[in-house]
């Protein structure tokens, strides 16, 4: 099967990528799962929030908020919370800073959050620069542009091995696939199939985190209430549909696989969130894990390989996928187009692959 660009991956990268894609070039999307967004993109806790990373990762996620905020209606209102100790006072207005929050009284805290514990938790921050992602409906009309422009999403498709030439050819168990560029949007296995084609891995590491969902409080409506964090991000809450998201935010490397919660790992993540809230929880409904795959220096990678041409790098998302997936998306698009960059030359460095001496 012939096709103008092959990516590799059916995760939001991927399939952000191939709808600023479809309509100039032909495409095709080879995702080895039985959907798109199963792994880390079907997993996320889905946050908009620009002041969040490393800034080339902010430069991304403010980028990406004209299409967020002015073109769609993916958003819908959260708000998010910092919630400090006494003892953590130092890097909690540290915190409070780097994300422009306003300062809370005990009571303002309440208000927004009743079952905040304010003896334990009485430094409190907010900003209502925060807003839910509508993930599902995303990634679906990423698939819809890529499929209206003819481009194919093929899926129990794991590539098997890649041969480099004038154009690549990609094989899975039912066809060998031949491009003239193909776009590594691998996530956890991306310096996998990097390797597979001949071409130097960049370093990812992917790190598991662990969710919980739980059982709202019983009589209360989670719905209005932000999203928290404690200092440190030692932990979070997200409310989600009439019941709560908690997670330890753990980030424990590991190699790319199928992953799942460590009960212990999850255990301790609860115990942390109920150390700061009234109610305890009653009841976990499910739990799971994703793995947010991190480049040396927790930065995106986007850019076409230096040594390898017609092998393009859409990696390294780690937790920040959705987040900027509109201006990342449009980058690596401008790129393999030959347009003109709409990010600022330094930022757009910061993210290529050629940043790293391999």
């Amino acid at each position: 099967m012939k096709t103008d660009i092959l990516i590799v991956g059916g995760g939001i990268a991927g399939l952000s990528a191939g709808a600023r894609l479809a309509p100039h070039a032909n495409v095709t999307l080879l995702e080895a799962e039985s959907a798109t967004g199963y792994h880390s993109s079907g997993r996320s806790a889905a946050l908009y929030e620009a002041s969040y990373g490393k800034p080339a990762i902010m430069a991304l996620a403010r980028a990406s908020g004209e299409f967020f905020l002015n073109q769609s209606d993916y958003l819908s209102p959260r708000g998010l919370m910092l919630a400090g100790r006494a003892d953590q006072a130092e890097d909690f207005a540290t915190e409070c800073a780097e994300m422009g929050m306003q300062r809370l009284s005990p009571a303002e805290a309440l208000e927004r959050l009743p079952i905040l514990n304010p003896a334990v938790a009485p430094l409190v921050g907010y900003s209502p620069e925060a807003w839910d992602i509508d993930t599902d409906r995303l990634m679906q009309d990423c698939a819809k542009t890529i499929r209206a422009h003819g481009g194919r999403i093929l899926t129990k498709s794991p590539v098997t091995a890649i041969t480099p030439g004038p154009r690549w050819r990609v094989t899975t168990p039912e066809a060998i696939h031949e491009a003239d560029l193909v776009i590594n949007a691998a996530g956890a296995w991306a310096d996998q199939l990097a390797q597979m084609a001949g071409v130097a891995p960049i370093g990812l590491t992917p790190m598991r985190r662990s969710m919980a969902r739980v059982a709202a409080p019983e009589g209360l409506d989670p719905a209005p209430w932000p999203m928290v964090f404690g200092v440190h991000e030692e932990w979070y809450m997200k409310p989600d549909a009439g019941a709560l998201l908690v997670s330890p935010a753990d980030e424990e490397p590991t190699t790319p696989h199928d992953a799942w919660a460590d009960d212990m790992v999850l255990a301790e993540g609860i115990a942390q969130y109920e150390a700061f809230v009234t109610r305890p929880v009653t009841r976990m409904i499910s739990n799971w894990a994703g793995l947010r795959s991190f480049a040396p220096d927790r930065t995106l990678v986007i850019g076409a390989d230096p040594t390898a041409q017609g092998f393009f790098w859409l990696a390294g998302q780690g937790g920040y996928g959705f987040l900027t997936s509109p201006a990342a998306s449009q980058l690596a698009a401008d790129l393999i187009l030959g347009r003109a960059p709409q990010l600022e030359a330094d930022i757009c460095a910061a993210l290529s692959p050629e940043r790293f001496a391999r």
